[in-house]
């Protein structure tokens, strides 16, 4: 008796397997940023984790959000980190302790319970039926909706990543200073 894969079983497959990839990097990133005492290591890990929830949201059917993940979280707040972090003094950095793996291990433990009951609390949750769609959600349609109905918003997210650039210059010139 030989079972052959039709498409009909093999996109649920590779669907489940593609998400549980996205959510192990966005995962496995996150855990890299907590416990890592390397800064860059760090930056690494999270441009890992925002890698893959991209990647989730690009899963959920939404690209424009995906692509402003990669460009806004990978493409300007990590490289901005990882440029001042290359302009600051490179020997501040403390390696890794006995006491501060004793730390993360017990963190980790205490963080269980509180993961154990989210993952509960979601299961058991009644949740709401999904919104009804606006539009189409093409990129025309999110431009007319950026600089009419959400323009002070799309302004105020332009301020603060001027802001955070702003910042990580001052960070970086002060320590070349130094």
């Amino acid at each position: 008796m030989t079972m052959y894969l039709t498409p009909e079983k093999l996109y649920p497959l590779v669907s489940a397997l593609l998400f549980a990839v996205l959510v192990g990097m966005t995962l496995g990133g996150a855990i890299v940023v907590v416990c890592t005492s390397r800064l860059v290591r760090s930056v690494s890990g999270l441009a890992l984790s925002s890698t893959g929830l991209a990647g989730l949201y690009y899963y959920l059917h939404s690209p424009f959000l995906a692509l402003m993940q990669i460009l806004i979280y990978v493409g300007a707040v990590c490289v901005t980190i990882m440029f001042a972090l290359m302009l600051t003094d490179a020997h501040g950095e403390v390696s890794g302790q006995p006491r501060e793996t004793i730390k993360t291990v017990a963190a980790l433990l205490a963080g269980l319970p509180l993961a154990v009951g989210l993952i509960l609390l979601i299961a058991k949750a009644r949740w709401m039926p999904p919104a009804v769609q606006v539009n189409a959600g093409t990129v025309p349609d999110l431009g007319q909706a950026l600089l009419t109905r959400f323009g002070l918003v799309f302004e105020l997210i332009s301020v603060v990543l001027l802001l955070s650039i702003l910042g990580a210059l001052v960070v970086a010139r002060s320590g070349r200073r130094n």
